[in-house]
């Protein structure tokens, strides 16, 4: 059985895992502790505890528990002191505390849910996600970096405080692996901080593992506005040290015009600069499912299609 890593973070490692999960694989889910936002954010900065959201994601993608766990993991309480909270982020925190290791509060949720596969973070450290933009700004966290506008004007530094050792884990993993995923994610937000972590770029560089890099559908704007593939290669190879990507999935279906003009404000397509053997080109988009207009969540129009992309990835698996 090939043994296959994604690295990443939130809803990127969901959408892979999701679709790869129907595979004869073994799967390993590498995830950013970056995160600090929302329910995420208050259980850290209350309860001390590592970030649950992400893992929760791949935790629920990797299930084979029924429909109502699963959705139960999910459930968002909408008021009262629990309001904003998710069940599964909540449940996560409290096996952290209960075990006095997040590892084995993931082992743990692991079992209940009947997980295919392991989700590892990629580190046991606390620590946040950091920048210095050009005009000497500092953004702190992973929220702010994620709702700056002014990152796309360029930045002096980005970088993991306190200083992170990597999960012993997390690089047995790449070391061994077969295929090592990157993407799609936020840049600065789910894929950069991974390889942040001491030892990450490193495992990165020294895997015989085939890798493979998968392109965001959408830039964002202030961020990576008019970005190219080329543009996320030239950023992810800064940070690993090489370019090691031997495949770059590209999305090559073109969104209705509708769904361009919602997206206009927050950014554009991903553009493909590169003509290479490696770049493997498909159709990999998700279907739009009907729902009112007071619905649509801007974010969740032009998604990758979870089977789609499999299909591409098992194709590289089976040549390996």
């Amino acid at each position: 059985m090939k043994k296959v890593v994604i690295i990443g973070g939130g809803t990127g490692n969901f959408t892979v895992l999701k679709g790869l999960k129907n595979f004869d694989l073994d799967l390993s889910a590498i995830v950013s502790m970056a995160d600090d936002g929302g329910s995420t954010g208050i259980l850290r900065d209350e309860l001390g505890v590592l970030p649950p959201g992400d893992v929760r994601q791949c935790l629920v993608a990797l299930s084979n528990s029924s429909r109502l766990m699963r959705s139960l993991m999910n459930y968002r309480f909408e008021n009262g002191n629990l309001g904003g909270h998710s069940f599964g982020n909540l449940l996560l925190s409290a096996l952290e505390k209960v075990t006095g290791s997040f590892e084995t509060a993931v082992e743990e949720m692991g079992k209940i849910m009947y997980i295919k596969g392991k989700v590892i973070p990629v580190t046991t450290n606390q620590t946040r996600l950091k920048m210095v933009l050009r005009n000497r700004k500092l953004l702190e966290g992973e929220k702010e970096v994620y709702l700056s506008k002014e990152i796309d004007k360029g930045y002096h530094s980005i970088y993991l405080e306190p200083y992170p050792k990597a999960n012993q884990q997390a690089l047995y993993e790449i070391k061994h692996a077969d295929l090592v995923i990157l993407g799609p994610g936020g840049l600065h937000t789910s894929l950069i901080p991974n390889l942040l972590v001491d030892g990450i770029a490193t495992a990165l560089l020294n895997s015989q593992a085939k890798k493979v890099f998968i392109a965001n559908l959408m830039n964002r704007k202030g961020q990576t506005t008019e970005f190219s593939v080329s543009s996320y290669v030239s950023e992810l190879t800064r940070f690993i040290g090489k370019d090691v990507f031997d495949y770059i999935i590209v999305n090559k279906q073109h969104p209705p015009k509708e769904l361009i003009d919602i997206y206009s404000e927050e950014g554009t397509l991903v553009r493909n600069d590169l003509k290479e053997s490696r770049v493997i080109e498909a159709n990999l988009l998700g279907e739009l499912k009907e729902q009112p207009k007071a619905d649509l969540i801007k974010r969740n129009l032009i998604r990758h299609d979870p089977d789609k992309l499999a299909q591409e990835l098992v194709k590289i698996v089976n040549h390996l």
